[in-house]
């Protein structure tokens, strides 16, 4: 079984998945309830593969509308310098601050913020639930698999584009499941 983790239902609103390969489960927004739902997935006897599927925002406006294979994830809001470098937790050594799902170039920084401006952190684009997903599938030896459709320029008017554009790439998505 393949369980989906996307946040809201807004972003895959109707799908017809097949229910003997796939179990979808909203995990709502950020980090904490990300994690949460996925280890309750990684938990599951039949859980061979997680797959999150969401909305981003990017700095990039070539990838804007686009829907992408993540290849790694960082965490943007983990700042505790001077202890460890930005997006490096403290006394953590398993994951050095990055974790690499595929071999996609692509990178997204995960924050439980909005984001509307150049976070100091970089990457290609930016979520709210990636990387909390992502360590705990590596944590479990489980396979993680995110795709990402970029609704919004993480600027000034990315709520107004998020809002216009976050269920506009589930049919790319489920195209490709």
């Amino acid at each position: 079984m393949k369980y989906i983790l996307a946040a809201l239902p807004a972003e895959l609103p109707e799908h017809n998945l097949d229910s003997e390969q796939y179990t979808v489960w909203f995990t709502g927004v950020g980090k904490i309830n990300a994690a949460m739902y996925a280890t309750l997935a990684c938990a599951q006897t039949d859980c061979e593969a997680v797959i999150n599927y969401g909305t981003a925002g990017t700095l990039t406006p070539e990838l804007a509308g686009q829907l992408i294979q993540v290849g790694t994830v960082m965490q943007r809001d983990m700042d505790a310098r001077p202890l460890s470098e930005l997006g490096t937790t403290p006394m953590d050594s398993e994951f050095a601050g990055s974790i690499v799902l595929s071999t996609s170039a692509y990178t997204c920084s995960t924050g439980d913020n909005f984001v509307t401006k150049t976070p100091e952190l970089e990457s290609d684009i930016v979520d709210m639930e990636l990387y909390a997903i992502a360590k705990v599938c590596k944590h479990f030896s489980k396979t993680i698999i995110a795709y990402k459709y970029v609704t919004d320029l993480a600027d000034d008017d990315a709520v107004e584009h998020w809002e216009e554009n976050h269920s506009k790439g589930a049919e790319a998505f489920l195209a490709m499941t």
